[in-house]
């Protein structure tokens, strides 16, 4: 459901495969009876209203049911544990002039990178 890299990928106003997410999280908060049923069908069938609110636009995140919103959150601090720092450690690194300094140019583009990334999963925190 994921795909080959195993991630979902979130901008600042959308998940950007949100096909994949929809799909992974509408699976993952099944109860059994309904997985039965999916895998029976081979998945859903087409249904344009519910293709319409597959849009997975912020607003669209902070309306997901409780079960979804549960499991996108738990993920998002797992995802979060991950990094070595926190949001606030790179936070005071970029607002450290000297000490950002001292840093070569790749850690300073990685710096940002982390910091933009970090930012991104404390608003679909927020969100959800």
């Amino acid at each position: 459901m994921v795909g080959e890299e195993g991630a979902f990928v979130l901008g600042w106003h959308e998940v950007l495969t949100e096909e994949e997410l929809s799909v992974t999280l509408k699976v993952l908060c099944m109860s059994e009876e309904e997985f039965k049923e999916y895998k029976e069908q081979d998945g859903w069938e087409d249904d344009s209203e519910e293709e319409e609110n597959s849009t997975l636009s912020n607003e669209a995140l902070s309306r997901l049911k409780a079960p979804c919103k549960k499991l996108l959150y738990d993920s998002v601090l797992l995802t979060l544990e991950s990094y070595g720092s926190d949001l606030k450690a790179e936070q005071d690194l970029l607002n450290n002039k000297e000490a950002y300094e001292k840093l070569s140019r790749r850690e300073q583009q990685a710096l940002h990178v982390r910091y933009g990334q970090k930012r991104i999963l404390h608003q679909l925190l927020e969100l959800v």
